[in-house]
């Protein structure tokens, strides 16, 4: 039986974007771009931001950076980490994602940086294996 594994996806969200609420709209999108490459190939993606963005919402931030999504940003990636299997870490300048990449190394977590280095995983619901 193949295995499906939890991959967070970690790259650049709010880095180099001076905060432009476009800019980190885009890259999120490229991060749910690459976390659809993982659900193809048979595992399931996580995205930090998919969890802390609403959270932090709900706790009071007004911005993404302010002193509340400070609380719970990066606290929400450390607690994916320990969940997951491995790390896809995308291209790009981001300090979150270079500490996600450290978090998961300590834990001895896989790091890799193309999906095709992920192991094939379980079959789409429809396709065969």
């Amino acid at each position: 039986m193949k295995e499906m594994l939890m991959v967070l996806v970690a790259g650049p969200y709010r880095s180099g974007t001076g905060g432009d609420p476009e800019k980190m709209r885009a890259n999120l999108e490229s991060l749910g771009t690459a976390a659809l490459e993982v659900w193809n190939r048979g595992h399931l993606p996580v995205i930090g931001e998919w969890l802390a963005l609403p959270l932090a919402r709900a706790a009071g931030s007004k911005d993404v950076g302010d002193a509340v999504w400070d609380q719970i940003g990066y606290p929400v990636a450390d607690r994916l980490i320990d969940r997951c299997d491995a790390v896809y870490r995308l291209p790009g300048t981001s300090r979150g994602a270079d500490g996600d990449v450290d978090r998961a190394r300590s834990l001895g977590l896989p790091v890799v940086t193309g999906v095709d280095q992920l192991p094939m995983g379980l079959p789409r619901p429809g396709r065969p294996a």
